[in-house]
């Protein structure tokens, strides 16, 4: 059994007193008492919702061997037998811990942050230094005040590639995260209208995202993106805090690691990237032009880093597209097939433009739609009716000519699209779920796209419980 942390190092990490006989480590950590597993601790944080303290008693059961809990919940805990390391405040032992483990590896680190393509980009990274190395990244989007720490905290000692993805939708968020995650290099996906509603303008996101700088080890490496507009700004501010390594990624002609040319597909991609004097002509196993961008930061990252470039190359050819990322399922429907796109995780203006040209790309089968399923995008504030209006655009010019949407932002579309665009409005996420689960058709190609909160996980749910996954011999149930 591998240890991550012994017993003895986490109360002297997080300054904890240990109450019972604590075994010698834990195999793990979690904040989650239905998911953890034997030989793991729970850390019984008190969230916005839930207090972790009142799920003790089920991380127990679950297998946790160990418990750290707050000094001044003790007495509520009754009478738990269980190791436990008792602690002021949970949440700030975790980040603790996790400094603690930045402090102990000798891995590069690499710090993401962005409006879009941030868990994109991760998980990129993820697969294409695998074969350089042991890699530790953060599951899903644990970019915020509790994940950061936590994902730091999981790190194992002998990783040799951390991945860190830092979010923040207001001002002043990334700041203390970076100083804990410490990056050897930082990289900005993108700048875009995202969480606008918290922001004065797009200028003010870049100055925020621009924190990431602060954080980064002496001699490190930041990657910008130079095709967007807010590159002189970063730049600047990047040295304007003492970074002297600041490289560059795009189309833009001097680009460091310069996207040269790409030709998209319905399923897959080939782009030809130049850098360190080559030319690499690259297949990427995902359609999607900003999946592309996403690669030449992923390859500038792996080339700051000095680990195997040609097998990051040719591990972005098995690249495949994550749950409410692009994820693609082919199911059966009237013995024939139809193709979901589930893109429902996040959505912002720039990622809405992104999936709508994937969408475009898609070949429907026979006589089969290209379909766009479209929630609100959340936090946009005052200007949210004009960025919903504003999807028409590239709706028209992608040639779409079914949109389906819900949600009350999404009025502001519905009434900017023209009598030419088959659209179907409902209020909400669950009346559109049952229209669109009686309403696909054999060959058609759906794509479904929202901000979190509105749910639309849902649609893609109802439709993958509906309908069964498709093969030759597939039916109907």
């Amino acid at each position: 059994m591998t240890l991550l942390w012994t017993s003895q190092d986490m109360a002297e990490a997080m300054g904890g007193r240990p109450v019972g006989h604590l075994p010698e480590g834990i195999t793990g950590i979690s904040i989650d008492s239905r998911s953890i597993s034997p030989g793991e601790a729970f850390f019984a944080i008190k969230g916005d919702r839930v207090d972790g303290h009142d799920f003790a008693s089920i991380a127990i059961a679950n297998g946790a061997s160990l418990l750290v809990v707050s000094e001044a919940k003790l007495p509520a805990l009754g009478r738990l037998v269980v190791p436990m390391i008792v602690v002021d405040d949970v949440l700030e032992a975790l980040v603790l811990l996790g400094k603690a483990a930045r402090a102990r590896t000798r891995a590069k680190i690499i710090g993401v942050t962005g409006s879009v393509g941030k868990t994109t980009t991760k998980e990129m990274l993820r697969k294409v230094l695998e074969p350089s190395g042991k890699v530790h990244a953060a599951v899903a989007s644990f970019n915020n005040h509790w994940g950061v720490p936590l994902t730091l905290a999981r790190m194992p000692a002998d990783t040799d590639y951390g991945i860190f993805e830092i979010g923040m939708n207001h001002p002043g968020e990334i700041r203390p995260l970076v100083k804990q995650v410490r990056p050897h290099v930082a990289v900005i996906t993108t700048i875009a209208p995202a969480h606008l509603g918290n922001f004065k303008d797009i200028e003010e996101i870049a100055v925020a995202k621009a924190e990431i700088f602060e954080g980064l080890e002496p001699g490190g490496h930041v990657l910008l993106n130079r095709d967007n507009s807010q590159y002189a700004r970063l730049e600047k501010a990047a040295r304007a805090a003492g970074v002297e390594n600041i490289h560059s990624f795009g189309e833009y002609a001097k680009a460091d690691f310069r996207l040269a040319e790409f030709d998209g597909g319905a399923e897959v991609s080939t782009l030809w990237a130049v850098f360190g004097g080559k030319t690499h002509e690259i297949l990427l196993g995902a359609p999607g032009k900003h999946l592309a961008e996403n690669a030449m930061a992923v390859l500038g990252v792996v080339a700051l880093i000095s680990a195997n470039v040609e097998s990051a190359i040719a591990a972005l050819g098995d690249l495949s597209p994550v749950k409410g990322r692009g994820a693609r399922h082919k199911l059966a429907i009237d013995r024939k097939s139809f193709t979901l796109i589930d893109e429902s995780y996040n959505a912002n203006p720039a990622s809405m433009r992104a999936a709508i040209s994937v969408l475009a790309s898609a070949n429907p089968d026979g006589e089969g739609r290209r379909i766009a399923i479209l929630g609100d995008m959340l936090e946009m504030g005052e200007f949210a009716e004009s960025v919903h209006a504003e999807l028409a655009s590239p709706l028209l010019a992608a040639g779409i000519e079914h949109v389906w949407l819900a949600g009350p932002a999404m009025v502001a579309l519905r009434d900017a699209l023209p009598e030419s665009v088959k659209v179907e409005y409902r209020e909400n996420t669950d009346e559109l779920a049952a229209f669109v689960v009686s309403s696909v058709q054999a060959g058609d190609v759906l794509m479904i796209k929202s901000s979190l909160g509105i749910g639309f996980g849902r649609i893609v749910t109802a439709l993958l419980d509906k309908f069964a996954a498709f093969s030759d011999t597939s039916r109907q149930s």
